[in-house]
C-alpha cells in the first residue's frame, strides 16, 4: 500500500484562524510528500492566490443565494446544488484517501448531498471542530444563554436570529437533519482543539465517533519577546499595562468587562485594546487606549511584549490563541473560566477567575501587580507547548495512523 496520501481539506474560508489552520496543515502534508488540496467557497474576502492545489467551490452568486434562502427558510446547508454537484464530480476524479473537514457552516455547500457522497464511497473523514455548530440545531455557542437543548434536541431557540442568522426558528428540524447527516459515517475521527469541546462532543449525537484533542498552535518565530517603542509612543512608560486582543469586540469577548475595569481600577493601570474600530471607539471611555485592527503580526508581538498582563474576559471560547501569543511574548494571562481558555495556562504563568466575576478579576489583577508571581521565562516555556509546527505534525501523524489502520483492516 502506498505511503503517499491524497488529502482534500474544506473550510468556509481561506483566511483568518480556521482558514490559516487548513492551509498550514495542507502545506505541512505536502512537505512530507503527500498530495493536499484545499477547498473553500468563492467570496470577496477570500485570499485569491493561495496555491495551485486550492480550488473554489461554487460561485459568489450561488453562495449569496444560499445565504438568502437560508435566512428566509431557516434551513442551513440545503442549497448550493450546482457548486456541490461539480465539487463532487471533482472529488470523483481526485479519489482522495482522506477528506479533512473544518467549518461547514455559513451556507456554501449542500450538506445532504455531501454526506450522502461520503457515506456511499466510504471515504475516511477527519473533522476538526472549531465550535459547537456540528451538534446543535443552529448555533456555534450556547454558553452565554446556558442552553442544554443540544443534548436531546433543539427547539424554541433564543438566538436563532444570530449567526448563522435565520428569520424563522427551524432549529428543531435542523437538529434532526444534522443528526441524520453527520452520524453513520463509517470512518470518521473528530478533532477538537480543547478538552472542553471534546467533553461536549461526547455528550452529543456525535458521541460514538473517536475524539482526539489537537490544540491550536502559534508561530513561535513571530510571537516572542520583541522590543518596541510602544510605551514611549503612547506616553505610558510608568503604567502597568493590561492588554486585551480580539478581532471582534462584543459582549461575548468581554468588551463590557474592560469598560467596567476602566472605571474601577487604580490609575496605575492602563488598559489597551487591540482589534477595535471606530464603532467600538465610540463606546470606550477615554482612559482606554484603542488600537484598530492590524494584520501585522510583528507589531502585535511588540504590543504583547510591552504589556504587563494579558486579560481575556471571554464568555464563549474554544481554544483562544491570543492567550498563547501573549505567553510566547513573556506576558502572563488572566482569563475567565470559559471553554478551553483556562487549559492554555497553568499556575506558573497565569490565573483563572469565575466567568463574570468582576470583583474576583480585579482582586487577581491587584495580586499579580503587587506580588509579581509569574516570570517571563515561565510564560515563554509554557508557550513552547503550543508550537504551530508540532501541532500540524500531529495532524500528519493522524492521517498516517488512519491509513495504517485501514491497511490492517484490508489485510
Amino acid at each position: 500500500m502506498k505511503k503517499e496520501m491524497k488529502i482534500v481539506s474544506i473550510n468556509s474560508c481561506n483566511y483568518g484562524s480556521t482558514g490559516n489552520i487548513m492551509l498550514s496543515i495542507a502545506n505541512e502534508a505536502r512537505m512530507v510528500g503527500h498530495t493536499a488540496y484545499t477547498v473553500c467557497p468563492k467570496g470577496r474576502s477570500m485570499r485569491k492566490n493561495v496555491s495551485r492545489e486550492h480550488i473554489f467551490l461554487s460561485s459568489i452568486v450561488e453562495k449569496n443565494i444560499h445565504l438568502i434562502l437560508s435566512k428566509i427558510t431557516g434551513l442551513n446547508g440545503f442549497f448550493s446544488h450546482f457548486g456541490t454537484y461539480f465539487f463532487l464530480k471533482w472529488l470523483n476524479k481526485k479519489q482522495p484517501d482522506i477528506i479533512h473537514l473544518h467549518n461547514l457552516h455559513n451556507c456554501y455547500i449542500n450538506l445532504p448531498m455531501f454526506f450522502k457522497y461520503i457515506k456511499k464511497h466510504n471515504i475516511r473523514v477527519i473533522w476538526t471542530l472549531h465550535d459547537c455548530w456540528s451538534f446543535t440545531g443552529q448555533c456555534p455557542y450556547f454558553t452565554m444563554i446556558k442552553c442544554d437543548k443540544w443534548k436531546t434536541g433543539c427547539y424554541n431557540c433564543p438566538q436563532y436570529r444570530q449567526y448563522p442568522e435565520a428569520y424563522v426558528d427551524r432549529t428543531k428540524t435542523m437538529y434532526k437533519l444534522k443528526k441524520k447527516w453527520f452520524t453513520g459515517v463509517q470512518n470518521l475521527t473528530i478533532v477538537t482543539p480543547s478538552e472542553w469541546l471534546a467533553g461536549l462532543v461526547k455528550q452529543s449525537y456525535l458521541k460514538d465517533y473517536p475524539v482526539k484533542v489537537i490544540n491550536n498552535g502559534i508561530d513561535l518565530k513571530i510571537f516572542k519577546p520583541t522590543d518596541s517603542k510602544f510605551r514611549e509612543k503612547y506616553k505610558i512608560e510608568n503604567k502597568y499595562i493590561l492588554l486585551g486582543v480580539s478581532f471582534i469586540w462584543n459582549e461575548r469577548k468581554g468588551l463590557d468587562v474592560f469598560i467596567e475595569l476602566a472605571t474601577r481600577l487604580n490609575q496605575i493601570y492602563q488598559i489597551v485594546l487591540v482589534g477595535t474600530n471606530e464603532e467600538i471607539d465610540s463606546k470606550l471611555p477615554k482612559n482606554i487606549i484603542s488600537i484598530h485592527r492590524t494584520q501585522n503580526q510583528k507589531e502585535l508581538a511588540e504590543i504583547y511584549s510591552a504589556a504587563d498582563l494579558f486579560i481575556n474576559p471571554t464568555r464563549e471560547e474554544n481554544f483562544p490563541t491570543v492567550n498563547i501569543e501573549a505567553l510566547a511574548c513573556g506576558t502572563p494571562v488572566i482569563t475567565f473560566n470559559t471553554g478551553g481558555s483556562p487549559e492554555i495556562i497553568d499556575e506558573t504563568c497565569g490565573a483563572v477567575v469565575p466567568c463574570d466575576d468582576i470583583d474576583a478579576l480585579i482582586k487577581k489583577i491587584n495580586e499579580v501587580y503587587l506580588a509579581k508571581p509569574f516570570t517571563k521565562e515561565a510564560c515563554i516555556n509554557r508557550a513552547k507547548k503550543y508550537d504551530m509546527k508540532d501541532k500540524f505534525m500531529e495532524y500528519i501523524k493522524l492521517y498516517k495512523g488512519n491509513n495504517e489502520k485501514l491497511n490492517e483492516t484490508l489485510n
